[in-house]
Formats: C-alpha cells, sequence, structure tokens
C-alpha cells in the first residue's frame, strides 16, 4: 500500500487560511533564501512584507532569487544592525505587526529587540518555541527553548512556559499538555533541572501558571511514550502524550530540535515569543516550507492577540 503524502504544516495553514495577512519588518534580507523566503510568505497570503535593508543588496539578491519586487515596499538601511533597528521603529511606530530575520546574526536581531531603551521588551522573557511536524502525529509538537535563552533561570523557565502555552493556544491545540524534560523522572538534588520542573509544576498547582497541564520531571521516552510511561509506573495526564516539550537548558534543546529534524525528517517552523510582536527567526539552512510554516505562526500568534486569546504580557 502506498504511503499517503506528506503535507507539512497542513495544520497551520489550514488555521491561517482567510486570515488577512499581518505587516512585517523583514530585517536585511540580502540573500536569496531570506528575499525568496519573504516574497513567498507574501505570495502564500501569510505577511505584507517591509523588506529593510541596503537596496542594492536586497535587488541583487532578488534578481539571483529569481523573485520580482513590484510593489514590495523597501525601506534603506545602510547595514545589518541599522535595519535592526529600523524594523523595530516601525513597529514601536505602529506600521509592522510582526519581524523577520533575513540574513544576519541573530544576537543582532535580537539586542535590538530586547534593549531596554528602544526595544519592543514586555514584562516576560522573550524565548524561542520550534514547532515540529513529524510524520505519524496528529498535532505539531512544541520545543522550547533552543535558540534564545541559553541557560533559564527557574522564573525565566516560568516565562519560556507561558510563551508555550500562548503559542499553543494560538495554534489550536486542545489542550495543552507540557512536560518539564530532564534526563530522569524523579526529583534529584544532584540534578538541578529536576527541581526546577518540579517547581514549575508547584507553580502551576498554585495558579502561578495557566492554561495547560504541567508534569515533570519527565524523561524524553515517558514524556511522548505511553507505553514508556506505563513501564516506569508514571501516572499523569501528560506522560505518554506530551505536545510541548520544555528543555533543561539551549543545548539540550538545539541537540532535539535538530536531530528530529536531520534524523527523523521532521519539518520545524521557528517563532519568538515574549516581545511585543512575534519575531519569525528563521535560518540560512530552512526550506521555503520551513519559512512559511514560521510566517504562519507569527500570523496566528497576532490574531490571537488581536482575539484576546493571548494577550501581550
Amino acid at each position: 500500500m502506498t504511503e499517503p503524502v506528506h503535507d507539512p504544516f497542513r495544520h497551520l495553514f489550514d488555521l491561517a487560511r482567510g486570515l488577512p495577512p499581518i505587516t512585517t519588518a523583514v530585517v536585511h534580507p540580502c540573500d536569496p533564501s531570506a528575499v525568496e523566503g519573504a516574497i513567498g510568505a507574501a505570495r502564500a497570503g501569510l505577511i505584507v512584507p517591509i523588506l529593510v535593508g541596503p537596496l542594492a543588496r536586497i535587488r541583487a539578491a532578488a534578481q539571483l532569487a529569481g523573485v520580482s519586487l513590484d510593489g514590495v515596499e523597501m525601506i534603506d538601511a545602510p547595514h545589518s544592525h541599522a535595519a535592526a533597528t529600523k524594523a523595530v521603529e516601525l513597529v514601536r511606530a505602529g506600521r509592522a505587526e510582526a519581524i523577520m530575520k533575513g540574513s544576519l546574526h541573530t544576537d543582532e536581531l535580537m539586542g535590538a529587540v530586547v534593549d531596554h531603551a528602544t526595544g519592543l521588551r514586555t514584562a516576560r522573557r522573550v524565548s524561542h518555541c520550534f514547532v515540529m511536524d513529524l510524520r505519524g502525529r496528529p498535532e505539531p509538537l512544541i520545543i522550547t527553548d533552543a535558540a534564545v535563552n541559553i541557560a533559564p533561570s527557574l522564573d525565566e523557565k516560568a516565562d519560556i512556559v507561558r510563551n508555550a502555552i500562548d503559542l499553543a493556544t494560538a495554534i489550536g491545540f486542545a489542550e495543552v499538555r507540557i512536560a518539564i524534560l530532564s534526563a530522569m523522572e524523579t526529583v534529584n538534588s544532584k540534578v538541578p533541572s529536576t527541581i526546577e520542573a518540579a517547581a514549575l509544576c508547584k507553580m502551576a498547582d498554585r495558579g502561578q501558571i495557566t492554561g495547560a497541564l504541567i508534569d515533570g520531571p519527565l524523561a524524553l521516552d515517558n514524556a511522548i511514550d505511553l507505553e514508556a510511561a506505563r513501564v516506569k509506573q508514571i501516572r499523569s495526564k501528560v506522560a505518554g502524550r506530551a505536545n510541548v516539550l520544555v528543555v533543561p537548558d539551549l543545548e539540550a534543546g538545539n541537540m532535539l530540535a535538530k536531530s528530529l529534524s536531520f534524523l527523523a525528517d521532521a519539518d520545524s517552523a521557528g517563532i519568538v515569543l515574549g516581545a511585543r510582536v512575534p519575531v519569525v527567526l528563521t535560518s540560512r539552512a530552512d526550506s521555503v516550507m520551513a519559512r512559511l510554516g514560521s510566517c504562519a505562526l507569527a500570523l496566528l500568534m497576532v490574531h490571537a492577540r488581536r482575539a484576546g486569546r493571548a494577550p501581550l504580557p
């Protein structure tokens, strides 16, 4: 029997269908993949791009990519740092509802976003979510944080969890089930991530974190596999059924997400939350589908905020 054709991010695109596109400041799209991703997302009806960067380089990248810039607004900025600053200014002026990374370093873009004086900070810590589309799973799997926070504290992990809940709600999870991951499923004073996992669960019990079922510490196997949870005799509404995985630190998260992408052939989209607007954090290695999926996440997040389902922190 022929296997059904996998249709990446169909769930996201179905939810996004019919929603008006969001104006998005695309920062320094000076290589072919960056400008092609922005124009592709515009053609898909996900964003209305404003391309910010050195105009000659943007036009040259578009020519190499074979895409037309007719009708696309562009704002000149002499270099990547200036482009990041200008994109943030567009948001603060109400001209853009999201930011999309082009061909500049993540640190450079995020530096402008989180600047204390001129950035887009809220009361909440910013964090990154990968949304993984895995063959055979009925819904996406969120992994956080694998790109921004290197070694988050307990308070920062609480915000990472809150951001993930907002995203899971925005992309239509009927029930948000969060596993706080560690190397084991028991609390061990020698493994700090297990203590922090237990504390996060107690914070949820006390109403400091709301909107999800949360359990931890859980090891990866008994977080996502019902049989592994049964063998370990873990009685939990989350164990074996998690749809959000909160990792101990960036290294663990990055390796988990990339192993799923390169060993399990998963498709991944990525977004940064916790700022005043979502930030589409693409990589030069991202496929066109990954870029479209990331833009769909931003679109859904913006419309969830408009509807009051994910209020600004």
